[in-house]
């Protein structure tokens, strides 16, 4: 029982990296069983494959190991509890062990009937008798701990010599000098350009040339044989979605098979309709990569239409500012109570790899969205897109409307609406006379009233209750949207649409292959990637950064813009600075925000005399309300005064910045003040371009002006340290700046216990935002 009690006091470690190895653990000498002393750590249990692969990657000995033995209880059967119960075990070896296949080594008896094959194809002599080895054990009293025992940690066979890898002499010049299998990063590329369709000889011929232009093998991936790619497509080739006859059924097998890739699965009952949560472990990697103090953003019932369940995507977004998935959600419906139990698993299988991660604002495109839930799961503000009622106008007043006028017409119609609603100077009936404005459009008008008319209140409410996502943002989704509806819905039988299995199987595969692809660097080498349904590239607001300004010529309202990419053609966009434009390209026409529309929102928010934006004014406008609230004690309300100020500096930096670019003298002073990042934040940093900031901050000044001077004073003492605490100190992020007066707004109006820790987090928001050129 003293061993116990020693095992049980130990901590239980967690390193914060992706994979981690025995030198990342601080090992315990505990008395074992027959008088030896155990070398052993605890760690998470879901972290088990992480210590796995972490310790796989030894650089002084790569190798891999094996489940060599296992043992494990039964689900569902009934046992006592016991200190000392195990209710899962199992033993990793090697793979280089514990066989000695080499000449004169010693195999275990059980092996000694074994006749070798005539033409042995896999790896001669890859059983060197190495010794290295650890335990796993499950215990009964601490479910969710792994005990991992770890005595012979030496690669080394009996004699104590070392027995593969570079310290073993015998070994230079066989496989044995690296691991016996190739990295995961290279079968999960293999495996990725079979699933799209590229060819077992394309992907040799293009690995075979990459290991000649470096000279030669230098690591076990550099080892990759034709036998292996051959044998790996042939297994795709042979497998098949529909596991049973019975949809439900055969759901629950995958979900059985695909343990690693299922973070939450319901099956029907009379109670709950069937739920799954899809993550693999790359998409795991990217949300802790990406995630991290920046975005998150979901796209909600993607194929309702046409699948037998809708998906509920949640992307991050890249360097690049693409929207990669990191997770896959297929219900038959979301209700709160379903989304509040998928959300809390996908949030503790994160923060059981990563517990430091934290999102910085969670966008939704649905106002009937459980708001409460992501605030409770995820514990950040939440932004509202309006990218999806925009693209469905667009797409039907194009197919319904062929008329360039009536277009036009039509679509500033609807942006004048939404951008008074957005501004708090109208509701929903301004939407009301809308019938009577476009008679001459029946087709259209009958598609509005029967669509949109009984929902239309919803989507109001949202757009004024909740802060706008940026034009960026927007951009972003539609591409990812694009993407999903090209890689996924290209079956020539329709009828698989209406299997659950096949979607399961599909975007665990061939969509997977394909976002993940995206993201590798060397997708070029292959023509594959040049076909329609790889659909990569820039989003159309990375684009619009690239057009200069001289080709475009703004007159009235239209404007033309020549397009060098596509042999010096002109595009026509009428409506010029609003996202409500209508434009000539064939993107637009498809019903997305093209690179042209965005290029001349740029231009005009550019422009002084132009009309504020609808995402600044609200920001504006919370942070009025915020100075203008009562607060619930002094010092909470000097604190927001300084919040406002720091900001009021980083509005004012821009303009000022602009006006220094003529005094180099200046120039590096007015940098250090405030470093913008050249449009490479996501979302509400972009809210304020660098042209703008003159009626706003007069604004602003005059909410300050009526405040006390007493409050001003403190605030100006103490803003440079608020500004410069260690505390703020974070990484840069895409952070929403109206976020962060969200935060502060809520905490002044509810006055809770808690007003100073959500005091400190919407500090660190605004902190980290720098406002942005060309974005809205």
């Amino acid at each position: 029982m003293a061993r116990w009690d020693q095992i049980f006091s130990l901590p239980v470690q967690n390193p914060t990296l992706p994979e981690f190895s025995s030198a990342d653990l601080v090992w315990s000498k505990v008395e074992g069983y027959r008088d030896n002393i155990d070398r052993l750590a605890l760690i998470p249990y879901t972290r088990v494959d992480d210590f796995v692969r972490g310790e796989s990657s030894n650089k002084d000995c790569p190798t891999s190991f094996h489940v060599e033995a296992r043992r494990r209880k039964a689900k569902g059967k009934k046992y006592k509890p016991k200190v000392d119960g195990i209710l899962e075990y199992i033993l990793y070896w090697c793979s280089f062990g514990p066989d000695d296949n080499r000449k004169g080594g010693a195999v275990r008896p059980s092996r000694s009937t074994y006749v070798p094959k005539k033409n042995n194809a896999g790896r001669p002599n890859s059983k060197r008798g190495c010794r290295c080895h650890f335990i796993v054990k499950r215990l009964i009293a601490e479910p969710t701990v792994a005990l991992v025992i770890y005595n012979n940690d030496k690669h080394v066979d009996e004699k104590g010599l070392p027995c593969h890898g570079p310290q073993d002499k015998k070994a230079a010049g066989t496989r044995a000098m690296f691991a016996p299998y190739i990295s995961e990063d290279l079968r999960l590329r293999v495996s990725s350009l079979l699933y799209v369709g590229v060819s077992v000889e394309t992907i040799m011929q293009r690995h075979n040339e990459s290991v000649e232009k470096q000279g030669g093998p230098s690591n076990r991936d550099d080892l990759l044989t034709h036998r292996y790619v051959r044998r790996l497509e042939r297994s795709i080739r042979r497998s098949s979605y529909e596991l049973n006859e019975d949809d439900d059924i055969s759901i629950s097998m995958w979900v059985e098979s695909h343990q690693s890739h299922v973070f939450f699965f319901e099956g029907f009952s009379d109670t709950d309709p069937f739920s799954l949560g899809i993550q693999t472990e790359w998409q795991l990697q990217q949300m802790i990569r990406f995630g991290n103090c920046r975005l998150l953003a979901s796209d909600s019932r993607f194929g309702t239409n046409t699948l037998k369940y809708p998906i509920h995507s949640l992307v991050v977004f890249d360097s690049e500012n693409k929207a990669i998935p990191v997770a896959w959600i297929i219900a038959p419906r979301f209700s709160s109570g379903d989304a509040y139990r998928w959300m809390r698993a996908l949030c503790n299988r994160v923060h059981a790899k990563d517990p430091s991660w934290k999102v910085a604002g969670f966008i939704v495109d649905d106002p009937f969205a459980d708001i409460i839930t992501i605030r409770d799961v995820f514990q950040c503000p939440v932004l509202f897109s309006f990218w999806r009622v925009r693209h469905a106008w667009h797409k039907n007043i194009i197919k319904r409307c062929p008329e360039t006028e009536t277009r036009v017409d039509i679509s500033r119609h609807l942006g004048q609406a939404v951008d008074k609603i957005c501004r708090r100077q109208g509701t929903a009936t301004l939407f009301d006379t809308f019938a009577e404005d476009f008679v001459g459009s029946p087709e259209f008008v009958e598609y509005f009233r029967s669509v949109w008319s009984p929902r239309i209140g919803a989507w109001t409410s949202a757009l004024q209750s909740l802060p706008l996502a940026s034009q960026e943002t927007c951009a972003a989704m539609e591409l990812y949207h694009y993407q999903l509806k090209c890689r996924l819905l290209n079956e020539r039988d329709s009828e698989a649409y209406q299997r659950a299995d096949w979607l399961v199987d599909k975007l665990g595969t061939k969509v997977h292959s394909y976002f993940w692809l995206d993201e590798y660097s060397g997708k070029d080498n292959f023509a594959r990637y040049w076909k329609e349904e790889w659909v990569s590239g820039l989003t159309s607001f990375r684009k619009a950064l690239s057009i200069p300004d001289s080709d475009v010529v703004i007159s009235g309202m239209s404007a033309k813009i020549t397009d060098e990419c596509d042999g010096n053609e002109i595009h026509v966009v009428w409506n010029p600075g609003s996202q409500f434009g209508v434009c000539s390209c064939s993107w637009a026409e498809k019903g997305y925000l093209c690179k042209h529309m965005i290029k001349l929102t740029q231009l005009c928010l550019g422009n002084r005399a132009a009309r504020q934006s609808a995402s600044l004014i609200q920001y504006y406008q919370t942070l009025i309300d915020l100075l203008h609230c009562p607060p619930h004690d002094s010092l909470f309300r000097d604190y927001a005064i300084s919040l406002a100020v720091s900001v009021e500096k980083q509005i004012n930096a821009p303009s000022n910045l602009q006006k220094s670019e003529a005094n180099e003298g200046n120039l590096q002073k007015e940098i250090a003040f405030t470093e913008p990042s050249n449009g490479k934040s996501l979302d509400e940093s972009n809210l304020l371009d660098k042209h703008e900031g003159h009626g706003e901050v007069a604004t602003l000044n005059g909410a300050l002006s009526k405040m006390p001077m007493s409050c001003l004073r403190v605030c100006s003492e103490n803003v440079e340290d608020i500004i410069s605490g260690s505390e703020m100190e974070i990484e840069p992020s895409p952070c929403s700046t109206k976020a962060a007066a969200e935060d502060v707004t809520s905490t002044v109006q509810n006055g809770t216990d808690s007003a100073n820790e959500n005091c400190e987090r919407g500090a660190k928001r605004l902190k980290i935002w720098a406002p942005e050129q060309g974005s809205v």
